[in-house]
Parts: C-alpha cells; sequence; structure tokens
C-alpha cells in the first residue's frame, strides 16, 4: 500500500510540475523525492510520472491519483486536528499557519505578542511562500490555515476577511512624484512601474492597475521580493507600489525612496484567514481572526479592519 509520505511528494510534484520545487516544498533532497515516487509506481503497478529534462508531466493515471491524493491527505489532516482538539481549548496545541512572502514578515510582529498573551497554550508554526504553493499546501493538509490574499478561487476553502491594505506609491526621493503630499492616478501614465515576478498576487493587481491607468509595466526587471522592489526604486529604475505594512515597516525610515497616497479609491489588497471548508477547527480560526482584528485595531492604523 502506498504510505501517506508517498502521496504528499506525488500531490506535491503535481503542483508543481518539478522535482526540484516540490522537494523543497516538502523539506526533503530531490533524489529522496524522486526515489519514493518510483517506489510509489511500483507499489501501484503504473506509471505515474513522464520524467523527462525539462517539466514533469503526469500521466492521466498520476493525475487522477494526485487528485485522489490531495482527498486523503485532507481527511488524514483533518483526523489530526480533531484528535488534537479533544479535551483541549480551541485555540492551543500548533497552528501550522502559512503567509505569503510579501505579507508575512511586516504582519507578523504585530501579531505574536498579543496572541501569545491571549492564547497561551498555542503554538504558531510559519511558513512563507507563493500563493499557489500554499493553497496546495493547504489543500494536501500540510499547512492549517493561511494568512492570504482575498478573494480565494478554490472551492473547498472558507475564509474570514481581516483588513484592508492600501497600496502607496514609491519613488525615488528626487523624483519629481515625491514632492507632492499625494499622486493622481493619472500622473503615473508613462511611468515605469516595478512589480514582484509573477506568481505573486500583488503582482496582477499591480499589472491590472497599470493597464487601467496608462503606466509602463517593467518586464525586464522584476522584484523576487519588496525589498529587491524598493531597492530598484532607489537606483531610479522606476517606480513601485508597494503594501502599507511594508512602508511602515521599511521605506519610512528610508531617505532614498519615499511613499505618498493615489488620490481617489486607494488601491488596495484584502487580506484574510483561509481554511479548508468543513475544518473541525473551523470555529477556532473564527475566533482567531476576530483576536487579530482586535489587535490591528488597537496596533495597526496604517489598514482597515474588516468584519
Amino acid at each position: 500500500m502506498p504510505t501517506l509520505q508517498q502521496l504528499r511528494y506525488l500531490a506535491a510534484l503535481a503542483e508543481t510540475l518539478h522535482f526540484r520545487r516540490a522537494a523543497e516544498e516538502c523539506h526533503v533532497t530531490q533524489p529522496t523525492l524522486s526515489a519514493q515516487v518510483k517506489e510509489l509506481e511500483a507499489r501501484l503497478g503504473t506509471v505515474l510520472v513522464e520524467r523527462g529534462h525539462g517539466s514533469v508531466v503526469l500521466t492521466p493515471a498520476g493525475r487522477e491519483i494526485a487528485a485522489r491524493a490531495r482527498l486523503v491527505l485532507r481527511e488524514v489532516a483533518e483526523i489530526v486536528a480533531l484528535a488534537r482538539a479533544a479535551g483541549r481549548e480551541p485555540l492551543s496545541g500548533t497552528l501550522r499557519l502559512g503567509v505569503v512572502q510579501s505579507l508575512g514578515s511586516y504582519l507578523m510582529p504585530h501579531l505574536v505578542p498579543d496572541l501569545r498573551r491571549r492564547f497561551p497554550d498555542l503554538r504558531l508554526y510559519l511558513r512563507e511562500g507563493l500563493p499557489k504553493a500554499l493553497l496546495g499546501q493547504l489543500a494536501d493538509g500540510a499547512l492549517d490555515l493561511l494568512a492570504f490574499p482575498l478573494p480565494v478561487s478554490e472551492r473547498d476553502t472558507e475564509a474570514a476577511r481581516l483588513f484592508r491594505e492600501p497600496l502607496l506609491l514609491v519613488a525615488p526621493s528626487d523624483h519629481a512624484l515625491a514632492r507632492r503630499s499625494s499622486v493622481a492616478p493619472a500622473d503615473l501614465r508613462g511611468e515605469t512601474i516595478l512589480a514582484l515576478e509573477p506568481g505573486h498576487q500583488l503582482y496582477n493587481q499591480v499589472r491590472d492597475l497599470c493597464a487601467a491607468i496608462g503606466a509602463e509595466l517593467s518586464h525586464d526587471y522584476e522584484g523576487t521580493s519588496l525589498d529587491t522592489l524598493r531597492q530598484m526604486v532607489a537606483m531610479g529604475m522606476g517606480l513601485s507600489l508597494l503594501p502599507a505594512l511594508y512602508v511602515r515597516s521599511e521605506v519610512a525610515r528610508e531617505t532614498l525612496v519615499a511613499a505618498r497616497p493615489l488620490d481617489g479609491p486607494t488601491p488596495a489588497r484584502v487580506i484574510g484567514l483561509v481554511w479548508r471548508r468543513g475544518s473541525v477547527r473551523g470555529e477556532a480560526y473564527g475566533t482567531l481572526a476576530a483576536a487579530i482584528r482586535d489587535i490591528l485595531r488597537a496596533r495597526v492604523p496604517e489598514v482597515t479592519v474588516l468584519d
């Protein structure tokens, strides 16, 4: 019979279509993952993966088995959660929280001290990643919960909105727009806008905004992180639109770049908690969302809390 670990490796491979990236998501070496997938094929008596020099291609049987593997892993995760919750406070034990890379380092420092005081028996295991990978890990039970941009298109999830986070224009300090208290979107027409690389939901949002206002989205130079974008802006390579929590943490203390709000309807992203539909801890996650909103109201005026 297949092992749960082998099913998890196959699910990760189906999600990434790349042995190295799948191994990184599963925290194992590539040879280990490859060997276990081969062992799974031997146990099942069928080929699951077409191996080549480029991306991985799953066979029809591989795609079907990977889809069913996700269901199995999800149910196993719920069994474990149910056992852990029995006889305990709802928010106790270890909670595996996935956070998108453009959010975690700038949100969690505001939350962790108060969450620790409110829920002393709760332990947070934090994992940053790209949206697609995090959703895959949530689906197969590797993560319990996500702090994630909304809306989420996956049908088997539930979500609780937390806050709306404005996007601010960041420009070199010697740029003409940096001398204004706010900037009209029309003034960005023809300007070069730097964004995160594709795969980040923030990339999609900035791309759509550029199309709407006539700005030029840079495809030659894309950031791998918000810090990379800030540094490229400081070097005069373009402007950028960065989230308010990042601006508070890293831009406000800068002298080479300046952040300014946009006039009119402010572009923003909505952040919420996302979990598997029907999770045995769904009520507890709602309680956690309410606690996070309370903390944000008291400590983070840059965002708008959403009930």
